[in-house]
């Protein structure tokens, strides 16, 4: 799913896609707290943070961060599938991720996405 969500974010899914050019379209995710891992990932995955200082590495389990923040875990996914300069980081605002079905986006009429 993150994959596809960052094809879309770029703009691959368009016939005028230019690796240069921002042309992808703005996301939004919805229920990010049901998201589901295959096999083990649940307890064995762990997300690293690191604040540069010593002693500033903080780990964490896939199981806690879903209680805690359940939309950073796709928020990192798709994140890392982007471009790694700054035409990739004007790609990732453009993406908007929800715990619950309610978001505020209802005005600009978000079309469906199937996969």
């Amino acid at each position: 799913m993150c994959s596809r969500i960052a094809s879309v974010l770029r703009g691959k899914n368009k016939a005028y896609y230019t690796p240069h050019v921002d042309c992808g379209d703005f996301v939004v995710i919805i229920n990010a707290d049901k998201i589901q891992f295959s096999g083990n990932k649940m307890d064995e995955k762990v997300y690293i943070n690191f604040s540069g200082y010593p002693g500033g590495k903080k780990e964490e389990i896939a199981k806690d961060l879903l209680k805690r923040r359940p939309e950073v875990i796709l928020e990192r996914a798709i994140k890392g599938m982007l471009p790694k300069n700054r035409l990739g980081r004007k790609m990732y605002k453009k993406l908007f991720v929800y715990a619950g079905s309610e978001h505020p986006h209802t005005a600009q009429q978000p079309k469906e996405l199937k996969f």
